[in-house]
């Protein structure tokens, strides 16, 4: 079983920057792949970029160049940096890793971008 907690939302203006953090434990940390989801009111839970156990990376075409996901495996932590925000990235933010034994969820956490 896999626990995660992400943290590191809040309130920001336009144009500045937050660091999302998600901390995995419970489970070995090696051969998986770790997602950042995100949830606006009203919309589906949209994918925002995900990176491998190797260190590839892939992300949305709304965040690239933007957002930046990297991950500590000592640290058994997934960071996702955001610079620029926009309005429109305001959302809940989810954190997901898959492995061979499954896909687990953190709880998630807001951000909010005022204009």
């Amino acid at each position: 079983q896999v626990q995660l907690v992400e943290s590191g939302g809040g309130l920001v203006q336009a144009g500045g920057s937050l660091r999302l953090s998600c901390a995995a434990s419970g489970s070995t940390f090696s051969n998986n792949v770790i997602a950042w989801y995100r949830r606006a009111p009203g919309n589906q839970r949209d994918l925002v970029a995900t990176i491998s156990s190797g260190g590839s990376t892939d992300y949305a075409d709304s965040v690239k160049g933007r957002f930046t996901i990297a991950r500590d495996n000592a640290k058994r932590t997934v960071y996702l940096q955001m610079n620029s925000l926009k309005p429109e990235d305001t959302a809940v933010y989810y954190c997901n890793l898959k492995n061979i034994l499954g896909s687990y969820w953190g709880q998630g956490t807001q951000v909010t971008v005022s204009s």
